[in-house]
């Protein structure tokens, strides 16, 4: 009662609320002035009272509308936010906060069966373009105009064909959206230009349109409309003084629009008519390198090497006086995989040092991107120059990835120490130890990587242990990783033979899991590998192959097991075991895997006498 008083206290009431005070101090005596406002706020408290109580009494039978909460909401507040949630359980009622309405909504439990709604799927392109006409209305319907051009884009994008009239007629109806001055609709419409034009005829009367928008004022009109010219034009001297607008777009002060001109200048370089033109922009693209922002240096320097790449020393000489200026990551990355083909194309020489002692330098930048692109290149390229003190600290730079805290550093180290593994073992040897702890790493990707990079440079007593751990979290994963994993393991037999039996077993355990075509034909391969190698588990392996196909759903791989058995199991010391396993696809196949088992039948009888009267026998 006193927080209600001292909420909603007369000096504080809006204009109904005082009103209806007023309206009570009618009703009461004059003696007192307090008196009356005090009685007036009793009254008005009672009376909020009983409207709450019937409020309650709708909510038990579930009977409440937006009218009465507006009435409730009329005494305890001055009106409803347009947000706010009422939401009645039985004899319950529940407010939720104005600024999380559509979440309580959204985040409902649901049924797990519940598909999810994807309110784009399955639109019919007829119906899409004979909404077009709305692009034609005056004055334009901005949210209509905006969700009809995300159809569009959407149908193009899942690869929805247009035919070339339906194309133009699109295309020429959303050029009447350029009228609208809204933003978001204005990009669209770009947007749309852009992915059209390859699919119409006569686009090329919109240029008018876009040369206005590239000297207007707004700086995103000017950038979207760079692109889309650029993706229109394949001879840029068609624009005539366009041109030169392009030329000063390079040296503007709007970051997006610098970016525009750079991006658009690598597009047109794509048709020989405008390399000469472009060509005459490279004084200011040479100064957009030198610019503070990321993306602008980014696109200015792979510009610059777009126009000199068919000069190796015009090449060497960009590269040289670029590398002291470029502070973007993703210039830097640039650079770096430049400075690699640079040095793979060319023999070692004096001339390449500097490019070298950048890599070094590399290895120690602070940016992870930058120190892990220097790294990869130079683990994983056969670089003539490379020495063995520059490949140490390149694995060293990997090594301290394994233990960042983001998932997505530790992934990309380990994933090039597990690719250059085979290659440079005795380096790679040298961070076992961190590699080693991320087994039990949450992220099960990484946990593979880790112990096929073990298996690459582990020893002949570790290989219990680590195949030990690959059991433990097989089913966890992906088919793409069981196919690196089984690919390792293949690997390791080579290095370890004797180990074979426990290879085998291991392959034969998750030969029976569940997986796709390409994962089984994995497993089969390095068994089929294994026995190659090793001669002595012959015997072993084809048991496991018969065990397989008894339960095979792939007739492919039923076919390749039962050639193989044909071929290799009249050899084996005890061939009449196989004969069970064959003998079963005859009687409960398909037709092609039935073939083939009656031909591995014809090659027992024919390679085995001894076997001869009975296999006969069962082929009538």
């Amino acid at each position: 009662f006193f927080l209600f008083l001292k909420k909603y206290s007369l000096h504080k009431m809006g204009q109904k609320k005082r009103s209806i005070c007023i309206f009570f101090c009618f009703l009461t005596p004059q003696e007192n002035h307090q008196t009356t406002i005090s009685s007036s706020l009793c009254c008005l408290l009672l009376l909020t009272i009983i409207v709450v109580c019937v409020f309650f009494f709708l909510c038990v039978f579930g009977v409440v509308s937006s009218f009465s909460l507006h009435f409730l909401l009329f005494f305890v507040g001055s009106h409803p936010p347009s947000s706010l949630l009422f939401r009645a359980k039985g004899p319950f009622f529940v407010f939720f906060s104005p600024t999380h309405t559509n979440m309580a909504n959204r985040y409902d439990k649901k049924d797990e069966d519940e598909p999810e709604v994807m309110p784009l799927v399955g639109m019919d392109k007829g119906l899409v373009l004979q909404e077009t006409k709305a692009f034609s209305a005056s004055p334009v319907d901005i949210r209509k105009c905006s969700h009809l051009l995300t159809k569009i884009l959407y149908l193009v994008y899942q690869g929805e064909r247009l035919t070339t009239n339906e194309a133009t007629d699109v295309f020429f109806s959303i050029t009447k959206l350029f009228q609208s001055q809204d933003l978001f609709l204005r990009r669209l419409v770009f947007l749309a230009l852009k992915e059209l034009s390859p699919m119409a005829d006569s686009v090329i009367i919109v240029i008018s349109s876009l040369t206005k928008d590239m000297n207007s004022p707004i700086d995103m009109y000017r950038s979207h409309a760079i692109r889309v010219l650029c993706k229109i034009l394949t001879d840029i001297s068609l624009l005539g003084q366009g041109e030169r607008y392009l030329k000063q777009a390079i040296m503007d002060k709007d970051l997006a629009v610098q970016s525009a001109a750079l991006v658009s200048g690598v597009h047109l370089l794509k048709y020989p008519v405008n390399v000469e033109l472009v060509k005459r922009w490279f004084t200011e693209i040479f100064e957009a390198s030198k610019s503070r922002d990321a993306m602008v240096q980014y696109h200015a320097l792979g510009l610059m090497y777009q126009l000199r790449k068919h000069d190796r020393l015009a090449v060497t000489k960009l590269l040289g006086s670029v590398k002291k200026n470029v502070r973007s990551p993703f210039a830097s990355c640039l650079l770096i995989r430049l400075i690699v083909t640079l040095l793979r194309e060319s023999p070692d020489s004096e001339e390449n040092v500097p490019f070298y002692s950048y890599l070094a330098s590399c290895l120690r930048n602070t940016n992870d991107l930058v120190m892990y692109e220097a790294a990869r290149a130079l683990s994983t390229n056969d670089l003539p120059g490379l020495t063995t003190k520059l490949l140490s600290g390149a694995i060293a730079a990997l090594q301290s990835l394994l233990g960042n805290p983001k998932a997505t550093l530790r992934f990309a180290g380990i994933r090039t120490l597990n690719e250059v593994a085979l290659k440079h073992t005795k380096e790679v040897q040298l961070c076992n130890s961190d590699i080693e702890n991320l087994i039990s790493d949450q992220n099960r990707n990484i946990a593979t990587l880790a112990v096929t990079t073990l298996l690459k440079t582990g020893d002949v007593e570790s290989v219990d242990r680590l195949i030990k751990e690959i059991s433990n979290f097989m089913g966890e994963l992906s088919d793409e990783f069981k196919i690196i994993l089984i690919s390792a393991v293949h690997t390791l037999c080579g290095k370890f033979p004797q180990k074979y039996r426990v290879l085998i077993v291991f392959l034969s355990d998750i030969l029976r899991e569940e997986g796709g075509y390409a994962y089984k034909k994995a497993i089969i391969d390095s068994i089929l590998g294994i026995m190659n190698d090793v001669p002595e588990s012959k015997e072993m392996a084809l048991s496991s192959l018969c065990e397989f196909i008894e339960d095979c759903e792939f007739a492919q791989l039923s076919v390749q097991v039962l050639d193989l058995v044909g071929r290799e199991g009249p050899s084996t010391s005890l061939p009449s075991r196989y004969i069970r396993y064959i003998y079963n696809r005859v009687i409960l196949e398909t037709p092609s895997i039935r073939s083939a088992a009656v031909q591995a039948l014809a090659s027992f009888g024919i390679r085995l006498p001894s076997l001869r009267p009975s296999i006969i026998k069962l082929l009538r």
